[in-house]
């Protein structure tokens, strides 16, 4: 499928500690942060056993086109990108870093996932349709599947570092971070949403959702962690969108629908994927990064 050989973990304990996350493997250097996407996949926050070759290539490339096209709206966490500009200390590792890594800076990160939905999708979806409403945020009656909302609303989450995040009303916000906080960081989230959303829709993209993560540098909010990602968001082709069902997608949706036809309860270890299954995905991956960007994929 490529060239490249898929990147499930890396193991360069000699650049300090390491902490895993789902797809991340990120070395702290005490004054900044080594960031680097590997090709893991999780569904309902299960870590799959086959990676997906060049995700976290296009996850990282795809979060710095977006930290350079929102740059005007919030200052970002990068510090560089490039492999060729990282310290000294880092250059014997430039093969497996290449590509997939940022160098970012280390901040106080506020402990809430900030989400902007556009699009009735998902678990807004699933509680709309019992309570009428979504993270508590009353909508009006009779909306479908994918439809499009009034206007795009702003759903926190308590982060986990495992299992599932929790969405959270907004008052709940404000006693974790400070109302001055929570405000700033909604009203922040809802103009990236709205900018990046323009941004997709002039290139055939719906976002139907998405969710950013914000941190201090002293007295400063940065954005941080990855933006706008196929892992963090809803991609939707828009000459495809239909209201009253749910979307094809180019995003890891098409891992979870093949998961749901399995008899498999959702809990590690998560099944083996099909060589189909783990091509497709990749196509998918590669296929948004380009139209979004206009960029060709650097290996």
């Amino acid at each position: 499928m490529t060239g490249t050989q898929a990147v499930h973990r890396t193991d360069l304990s000699e650049l300090g500690n390491v902490a895993r996350g789902k797809v991340r493997d990120v070395y702290d250097l005490g004054t900044s942060l080594v960031m680097v996407a590997t090709d893991r996949i999780s569904a309902f926050d299960v870590i799959l056993p086959d990676p997906i070759p060049d995700k976290g290539k296009v996850l990282n490339q795809t979060a710095a086109f977006w930290f350079e096209t929102l740059a005007e709206v919030v200052p970002n966490h990068v510090i560089a990108t490039d492999v060729a500009d990282f310290p000294d200390a880092l250059q014997p590792y430039a093969e497996i870093l290449s590509g997939r890594t940022t160098l970012a800076k280390k901040l106080d990160m506020f402990p809430v996932e900030c989400v902007a939905r556009g699009y009735l999708a998902g678990s807004g979806w699933k509680e709309y349709r019992a309570h009428g409403t979504v993270c508590g945020i009353p909508l009006p009656e009779g909306l479908r599947e994918s439809d499009r909302l009034p206007e795009a609303i702003f759903t926190p989450a308590t982060k986990a570092v495992d299992g599932h995040d929790e969405n959270i009303p907004f008052e709940e916000m404000v006693q974790i971070v400070g109302e001055e906080a929570a405000t700033t960081l909604r009203d922040l989230t809802l103009a990236l949403y709205g900018r990046a959303a323009d941004h997709a829709r002039d290139r055939g993209i719906i976002i139907a959702d998405t969710k950013f993560e914000f941190g201090r540098e002293g007295d400063t909010i940065v954005l941080a962690d990855e933006v706008l990602t196929p892992d963090s968001s809803r991609f939707w082709p828009a000459d495809r969108y239909e209201p009253g069902r749910g979307q094809p997608s180019y995003d890891k949706q098409f891992v979870r629908d093949y998961l749901e036809t399995l008899d498999w309860d959702k809990t590690p270890p998560g099944p083996p994927l099909p060589e189909s299954i783990v091509r497709e995905t990749r196509n998918k991956y590669l296929e948004i990064f380009k139209i979004l960007s206009g960029r060709d994929l650097t290996m």
